[in-house]
């Protein structure tokens, strides 16, 4: 079943140095742009992260110290990776919860604007789980019929998403083939910055979804007690997170 696109969408996937979005870097990046006639382009960077990868990260997708040394930082090929994904929507696999939230990391610690509202996103994670709970290397076996191999490789992951999404398109009669159904049906909660810091509530304010002031409104805790956005700002918080604090703390002024 062919997918419905009105504009390009980017199907990627990141391997880093581990999972903490603020401090953790990207060490490789693939991108599958597919543009609305079936046309494919894809690249692939090794990316060098200023930080040394540790053992554990080495053991689960194989690329070591030395396979980055003398590679180019993030920062230096943000640019062609902005100008990539810009004007297409975005999917992955568990991409809502990482390989997103890392990228917009990187992004803005490269001095690059970021932000995932122009984006749709796809994560063919979620509508698997909600289908067929599995790992990626079962959803492919179950959908595609075949084993994965080099799983943990960025660039074989990124196109087995892919085949796994048409597939999943195949199967479930029930799931619409555009963009922003399937953007709806693999989101599963109202995320305001990516990481899961900040929620949406029914009304569309933003909610703290940690710490002392979970549940509250962001604003009214900003009035209440101005220190918290200082302490935010000055802790070890996703960058993503920081900037949508800002642009919260921002409306009150623009009232």
């Amino acid at each position: 079943m062919k997918l419905k696109l009105h504009r390009p969408i980017c199907f990627f996937d990141i391997e880093a140095t581990g999972i903490n979005i603020g401090r953790d870097r990207i060490i490789e990046i693939s991108i599958l742009k597919v543009f609305p006639n079936g046309n494919q382009e894809d690249k692939t960077w090794l990316v060098y992260p200023e930080i040394p990868i540790p053992p554990q990260s080495t053991a689960i997708h194989g690329i070591k110290n030395e396979d980055v040394a003398g590679k180019l930082r993030f920062k230096d090929i943000a640019i062609f990776i902005l100008k990539m994904i810009e004007n297409a929507d975005l999917a992955g696999y568990n991409s809502n919860r990482f390989d997103i939230p890392i990228l917009a990391e990187e992004m803005l610690r490269a001095g690059m604007s970021f932000d995932i509202k122009k984006h749709k996103t796809i994560d063919v994670q979620v509508i698997f789980h909600k289908m067929e709970p599995r790992t990626l290397s079962a959803a492919y076996k179950y959908y595609c019929k075949k084993n994965l191999l080099k799983a943990h490789s960025s660039k074989a992951d990124v196109f087995a998403t892919y085949e796994i999404l048409l597939a999943q398109l195949d199967k479930y009669k029930n799931l619409k083939k555009d963009v922003k159904s399937l953007n709806q049906f693999s989101n599963q909660k109202k995320i305001a910055d990516l990481a899961g810091f900040i929620k949406m509530d029914e009304e569309g304010n933003e909610i703290f979804n940690f710490g002392k002031y979970k549940g509250e409104k962001v604003l009214e805790i900003f009035e209440k007690d101005p220190n918290y956005y200082g302490w935010i700002q000055n802790s070890d918080f996703p960058l993503y997170t920081k900037k949508i604090l800002t642009n919260v703390k921002l409306k009150k002024f623009n009232k």
